[in-house]
């Protein structure tokens, strides 16, 4: 996990969400869990052997190594990495996964970067904004917007009144 945290860190991605495996059943995953075999070949006593991680101690820090940038996640890899001998990666530098403790730490949050979608840029790739009635209820397209809303988003006006009888009644 460390290796991957490294990874991820040099290729800039950082994880917002993690998701913890449960096994279910006929999920070749499950038999990995169970069995700490490797199900893509024959499982039998001599099989490889993977690691999985089991206990809720093993699994936070897990996602706490998935999550290095979230700065309630240091105290813990900073733990880890020290128990693991890893010190080296814990500073400032490009090369170190997380930074020195630093006073007031424990109020510091983690807010995701959000890359697409800033400011008004938005509304400038889906058109104007839908309108708000005086009851309260947002309108959209489907549920019956105004005609004007509906041809400045570039549809055709919702017909009004009673539909034309066709035939010759």
């Amino acid at each position: 996990m460390l290796n991957l945290a490294l990874w991820l860190k040099k290729n800039g991605f950082r994880a917002d969400q993690v998701q913890a495996f449960y096994p279910s059943p006929m999920a070749s995953a499950t038999t990995m869990y169970h069995t700490d075999k490797n199900p893509l070949h024959k499982v039998t006593y001599k099989s490889e052997k993977v690691a999985t991680a089991k206990s809720p101690e093993q699994r936070k820090l897990h996602k706490a190594f998935l999550r290095w940038h979230d700065p309630k996640n240091w105290p813990l890899l900073r733990k880890a990495m020290a128990e693991m001998g890893r010190q080296e990666l814990i500073g400032d530098g490009e090369n170190q996964l997380i930074p020195h403790y630093k006073a007031g730490e424990e109020q510091l949050v983690y807010e995701a970067h959000r890359r697409k979608n800033k400011g008004g840029e938005h509304q400038k790739r889906v058109g104007k904004p839908n309108t708000k009635p005086q009851g309260g209820k947002m309108l959209t397209q489907h549920t019956g917007l105004p005609p004007k809303a509906r041809a400045d988003m570039g549809g055709k006006p919702k017909p009004t009144g009673k539909p034309k009888q066709r035939g010759g009644r």
